[in-house]
């Protein structure tokens, strides 16, 4: 009763929990924070020094009493209390504005397609425990078809690739449900990992997770380019343990990314072969949407098109269609019970 006095107080929200960016929109005011899943925590008094941007700055760059660090991994939580202080945190930033002295509003919260109820109750629980009066969650692929304005309760197939940081989704979408799917824990960060370990074999250095991000934003594509890209990079000498400078280019960095893309191309050919021809028809017809931060690679789309010969098209503002999705549950939630998964708390 007292909770949901409260809520009367409180905004509702829709969170894209992302292994690499959690993504807040508040109803009837849009996205309100798009910022890195980093949390900087002093060890020795437990409070939060930074959060979001601010943290992501300070990852390597620390003293031993402050650690920066993501939460979430593969999509899913890792680290239980520090997930509740940053959607806490997100939470009372959302309501500062407000009248709202303890805000308790209703959360949506997009999740991968095959996490266990385990790892479900503990995205409720870290929700709950951080203000929330109810939790409803929704599968990602599902939030990335709404945000994109797909007709997801049609009796027709709509094929989704959503690349996060953590997991890729892939999802055939029929009548308000996931007909066929694979969830692959390989996404923007693996991209990220691969050109560390290719720098690493080719060239003797070791580079720090942002200087390798920053190379797979400014040379990465999955396709050749029509005009080569190049870039110093600097990192610590694995033989003599001193800073060095080396010159990368597109060639090598898509080479680092090629048994990743191999790899997606071969799952997405599986998904369809096990989907129904009705739908395979559906899908042919009306190709395939790309969303998240991954599919923001250079020819990624021209890659999928030959590979698959299925039309593709990357949605608008790609890294936030699984947030406007959850926005648009919130809009109408009663009409929209049906799409989101039950409640690990209903017996």
């Amino acid at each position: 009763m007292f909770s949901s006095f409260l809520g009367r107080f409180s905004r509702d929200i829709g969170i894209d929990l992302g292994t690499a960016n959690t993504l807040v929109y508040v109803k009837d005011k849009g996205i309100v924070v798009n910022e890195p899943s980093v949390v900087a925590i002093n060890t020795r008094t437990d409070q939060i020094v930074a959060v979001g941007d601010e943290a992501k700055k300070m990852i390597g760059k620390t003293p031993g009493h402050i650690v920066a660090s993501r939460p979430l991994v593969g999509g899913v939580i890792s680290d239980f209390e520090v997930t509740e202080k940053m959607l806490k945190y997100f939470i009372d930033r959302v309501h500062r504005e407000t009248y709202a002295i303890s805000p308790r509003p209703r959360v949506v919260i997009g999740i991968p397609l095959d996490v266990t109820e385990v790892e479900r109750k503990a995205v409720e629980d870290a929700a709950l425990s951080a203000g929330a009066r109810e939790v409803l969650l929704i599968e990602e692929p599902m939030a990335a078809a709404l945000g994109a304005r797909l007709p997801v309760r049609e009796a027709t197939g709509q094929m989704i690739l959503d690349i996060g940081g953590g997991t890729t989704e892939i999802a055939v979408i029929s009548l308000g449900g996931v007909v066929m799917s694979r969830s692959l824990r390989m996404a923007g960060d693996d991209m990220t990992e691969s050109i560390i370990q290719f720098v690493r074999d080719n060239f003797n250095l070791l580079l720090g997770e942002r200087s390798a991000e920053e190379i797979k934003i400014k040379l990465g594509s999955a396709v050749p380019l029509d005009s080569p890209l190049e870039m110093r990079v600097r990192g610590r000498d694995l033989m003599t343990g001193l800073p060095r400078e080396v010159v990368v280019n597109d060639t090598q960095v898509r080479e680092s990314l090629q048994k990743m893309m191999k790899l997606m191309v071969e799952n997405i050919k599986s998904t369809i072969e096990n989907t129904p021809p009705e739908l395979v028809a559906d899908i042919y017809e009306r190709g395939i949407l790309v969303s998240g931060g991954g599919s923001l690679l250079r020819g990624l789309d021209k890659l999928l098109a030959g590979e698959l010969a299925i039309p593709i098209q990357v949605v608008d503002d790609p890294l936030t269609t699984v947030v406007r999705g959850t926005g648009i549950i919130l809009e109408d939630i009663a009409g929209m019970r049906d799409l989101l998964l039950p409640s690990t708390y209903r017996t």
